[in-house]
Parts: structure tokens; sequence; C-alpha cells
């Protein structure tokens, strides 16, 4: 057993016990906002221009009332349970849904768009909000949110707001690896390098805007998702993870370490926090049965090596129990994952923002 497991171990009854005794302290962030990708977008895209979406049937099959609110899950993802598990709100709606309530705003909204990126090219294909654009979006929010509750109060939500930021994978896969646009003129260290570039002046643009609390989640073992082992030539029968990738994964984590030690000893007041998303589902492809997981190859949906968004749909057939599938479909992880993952994000939250 690694000594991430025994980590993992050690958290999860850590929680349950403090949980048992009510002796577990749960900080009260008056708010959560969410910047990204389709991992964090809870339905920004059913109000985009874009094919990629997911408010269709099988998606959404396990959230409640099973509905396809245009989570890319079949489930909730993990800003939902974040903000459960913090005391903030079940679900966190997104923020160009005409039905959000003025408790929506007060509570924290997502701006993030199914397949985005911080590179322009990544989000002129896919046709998605772009995550340096989100802060467009923002501003808007925070102007309705003065309209609320006044500047100064609006101040300080934004300020004790838990801000969550995951994207990036859309970059490398769609610009570096699937496809050569970026290759021709980068090396995946200097691709590597002007995202981060591209993160470094969105932070400094959400500091700028009063956000302080802010954790940013690393790359995945972009190499180990169902669509990157298809289209891998040398490994699309014997379904391996790319190892190339991989390693590429976490160097670009260790920078981006680096850059938010960087900026958060920079910018007074702040809390730059990396979010591990890369070692938890290493192991739960090392160790599948402790996590209850049967298969950590294929996506839950379809034949689960291809299928995502619109190529996902009802005539697709899915597996009986996703919470046996590490993915759901062949980008995404499954909500039973998604669970998992949060947990080790509000402890990381608990231990170093408080």
């Amino acid at each position: 057993m690694s000594v991430s497991v025994i980590i993992i171990i050690m958290i999860t009854t850590t929680m349950r016990t403090c949980h048992a005794t009510n002796q577990f302290y749960v900080p009260k962030f008056p708010a959560i906002l969410v910047f990204g990708d389709s991992t964090v977008d809870s339905g920004n895209n059913n109000h985009v221009d874009t094919v990629i979406r997911a408010n269709f049937f099988p998606y959404g099959r396990d959230f409640p009332g099973g509905v396809a609110t245009g989570r890319f899950s079949n489930g909730k993802l993990i800003p939902d349970f974040v903000a459960s598990q913090l005391g903030i709100k079940d679900t966190v709606p997104p923020f160009l849904d005409p039905a959000l309530s003025e408790a929506d705003i007060l509570t924290g909204v997502s701006f993030a768009s199914a397949g985005s990126g911080f590179d322009g090219i990544t989000n002129s294909a896919s046709r998605a909000i772009p995550v340096v654009k989100q802060t467009e979006m923002f501003g808007r929010y925070v102007a309705m949110l003065r309209d609320i509750v006044g500047e100064e109060k609006a101040a300080e939500i934004i300020g004790e707001a838990l801000v969550i930021v995951s994207a990036a994978t859309n970059d490398f896969n769609l610009n570096f690896y699937d496809l050569p646009s970026r290759r021709l003129q980068f090396t995946v260290g200097g691709y590597q390098d002007f995202i981060l570039t591209r993160l470094r002046n969105f932070l400094q643009k959400l500091y700028d805007m009063g956000c302080r609390k802010m954790t940013v989640a690393g790359l995945p073992p972009v190499g180990c998702l169902p669509v990157q082992m298809t289209v891998d030539l040398e490994s699309p029968y014997t379904r391996r993870c790319v190892d190339k990738q991989n390693s590429d994964s976490e160097a670009y984590n260790r920078k981006l370490k680096d850059l938010l030690k960087r900026m958060e000893s920079n910018l007074s007041g702040s809390f730059m926090l990396y979010s591990d998303i890369y070692q938890p589902v290493i192991d739960m492809i090392i160790n599948p049965q402790f996590y209850g997981l049967n298969e950590t190859k294929k996506g839950c949906c379809g034949t689960g090596t291809m299928e995502a968004s619109f190529m996902c749909n009802k005539l697709s057939p899915t597996c009986p129990n996703p919470d046996e599938f590490l993915f759901w479909d062949a980008i995404h992880p499954s909500q039973a994952v998604y669970s998992f993952i949060s947990r080790l994000v509000v402890n990381e939250v608990l231990q170093k923002m408080f």
C-alpha cells in the first residue's frame, strides 16, 4: 500500500471520528466561487453556443431528481460536495442560469465553462467561455452582489469566499497531445510556462477584484484519461496510461505549486493553495479495491473509450453501477470519485486556511 493511500485512510478516519463527536471545526465561508472547465461547470454551457454540453441523459442520472443539469458527471461535482461539506449549500449553480436567485448570488456560483482553458486556441475550438474571460462574468456577479448587500458587505463576502479554480487539461489535450497546434511552437516545458503565465495573470486579476482565499487544482494524470489511452497509437488496445503525458502532468504540477507559493508570499492577505488531483487518481488506479472500484481504464458511458459530451447520450448504454467506475465518460470522473476527492480538498482548506 502506498504512503498516499495510508494518508488518505488517516484523513477519512479522522473526518468520520470528528463528525461523530461533533468536534470537527467547519469554517464558515460565506460563499463559494468557481472558475474553470467541465470538471467544475455546473451548467453554464447550457446557455453558450457550443456543442460541449451535458444537459441530457444519461448525464445527471444520479443527481438529485435524476436531472441532467449540464454537469459532466452522473451526479454532483467537486464544488457541490465541497460547498455541502463546508455548510455553504448543497449545490453550486451556474452563473448563467436565468433562474438564479438572490440566495444563490449571496452564497456563490460557478463561472466555469466546459471545454475552456487558459489558451485562446483551446476556446476557439470548443467555443467555450475562456477561463481568462470568466473574470468578466465575475465582474457582473460583483455588481449584482453589491446591489443586494451594498459595496462594503459585498467586498467582505468576496474576500472571505472560497475560490476554486480547475482548468488546463483541455489546453494540453487539445493543443499539444491530440492536435499539434502548439507543438509546432513550444516544447512541452515551454507550453507549461505559457499556460502558467496565463494562470498567474488570472489569479492576479481575481486578487485585484477582491478574492483572497483560492485553491487551484493541478492536472490529473492526463495520460490515464480513457480518451487519451484510446488516442495514443502505442496502447489503444492494451489500454495503458500514457507515461509521457503523466510525467508532463507531474512536471506542470510542480511548477504550479512553486507559482502559488510565490504568489501567496507576494500578495498580502492571500491564500493560494494547491489541490492535488494527480495522486488520488493514481492511487485509485493502483489500488482500485480500496475505493470499491472495478474499472479504471474505461468510462461507464458507452464503450467508455471515446464517448463524452454529445457522444455520451440517451442511445449510449451505461454500466449498472457508476460508483464502481473511476470514470463516468471517457474524460470525466464518476460522482463517487468526485465525492472522495472533495473530502481531500476540504481537509486541505481546513488545515491551511485556518
